[in-house]
């Protein structure tokens, strides 16, 4: 089985577009500090929005899907999922919501990973919720012409209690040493999460879990305001494409890190950036009309109302859609389609 020792990676050296990425991150986590002293009632109204879209689009990797309704009934309100998507989706909520509250009492170890995979199942009939693997799973693709390949052959079921605690141990002890930068070690941890795959199904959910688990714990809460599963579902085939290029050779030790880290860097600091973007919005007190207007020139192209009511947490959806109503009667929108086909371009 592959050796588990972060020491090769803690002692390689990075290149400038890492170190650029992680120096980006830090500033951009000390500005979001700043931020939620001075609007904090405000941006709590983001929490709720990236719930919603991190349960939603993280399942929707999986082809887990329901409507965007029921996405919001089933966060919001926790009504009784009606279908077995539902039930997983359901899953999911109940997971985010005890990552969100409880992150900081949660360690890192096998066991606590095994009950968030059990709690995930917890609406659901799995008989192994909450157990590792018990048959050979597989990374594999399906092409248009109906042809599978294997990606990639992760380990067996009876290595992965050992790896998965090994994985845990390297992580806790690194970080605990001080030895590997969180931001170097979090994506590191999740690959080999991913490259071990330690369940029958849920790897890709709980690796997502585990993210925001991770990160939350080493003082990174962007994801808590700013859906990062959202960021990734935008654009899977770029997440799909740097975990296939980081997990050649493996399982003999000799894969490169560094694609999955650049991937992943990324997209913590895209949604950092959008964190400010929205705090730009509710930094100041402004009309409706204003607010809706400053959301709209952030956006280029077609957009929707919810893309708009993203941005503009603090609006009721009556303010936001009077707002938009005004703006295509004045000609600075342009509406098009009907009922949920509706889409609006700015004109100016």
């Amino acid at each position: 089985m592959r050796e588990f020792n972060y020491k090769k990676i803690s002692e390689m050296k990075w290149d400038s577009e890492i170190l650029g990425l992680i120096a980006a991150i830090y500033k951009e986590a000390g500005k979001q500090e700043l931020y939620l002293k001075q609007r904090p009632q405000e941006l709590e109204k983001l929490v709720e929005i990236a719930k919603i879209q991190s349960t939603g689009a993280s399942n929707e990797i999986e082809g887990i899907v329901t409507t965007d309704t029921r996405i919001r009934q089933l966060v919001e309100e926790k009504t009784t999922p009606r279908n077995r998507s539902e039930q997983e989706i359901a899953g999911y909520r109940d997971v985010l919501s005890i990552v969100h509250e409880s992150f900081d009492a949660i360690p890192i170890k096998q066991n606590y990973i095994l009950q968030l995979h059990k709690i995930l199942y917890t609406h659901a009939n799995n008989p192994i919720a909450g157990h590792t693997k018990n048959v050979q799973n597989y990374i594999s693709a399906t092409y248009p012409d109906g042809q599978t390949v294997v990606l990639f052959t992760p380990l067996t079921p009876y290595e992965t209690p050992e790896a998965l605690d090994r994985i845990c141990e390297e992580y806790n002890r690194v970080i605990g040493n001080m030895e590997l930068d969180p931001l170097i070690a979090i994506p590191v941890f999740i690959h080999d999460f991913l490259c071990i795959h330690p369940f029958n199904a849920g790897n890709g959910r709980m690796s997502r879990l585990l993210t925001t688990l991770l990160l939350y714990r080493s003082g990174f809460y962007v994801g808590k305001y700013i859906s990062l599963e959202a960021k990734i579902a935008k654009n899977k085939e770029l997440y799909y494409d740097a975990l296939g290029a980081s997990q050649n050779g493996w399982h003999e030790g000799n894969d490169d890190p560094v694609p999955f880290i650049k991937y992943l860097l990324g997209t913590i600091l895209a949604a950092y950036r959008d964190f400010e973007d929205r705090f730009a919005l509710v930094e100041t007190k402004r009309s409706a009309l204003e607010t809706v207007r400053l959301a709209a020139q952030q956006k280029i192209g077609r957009f929707t109302k919810q893309d708009i009511r993203e941005l503009c947490p603090s609006l009721s959806l009556s303010s936001l859609e009077g707002a938009l109503r005004k703006m295509v009667d004045s000609g600075e929108l342009r509406r098009e389609g009907n009922g949920k086909n509706i889409h609006y371009f700015r004109t100016r």
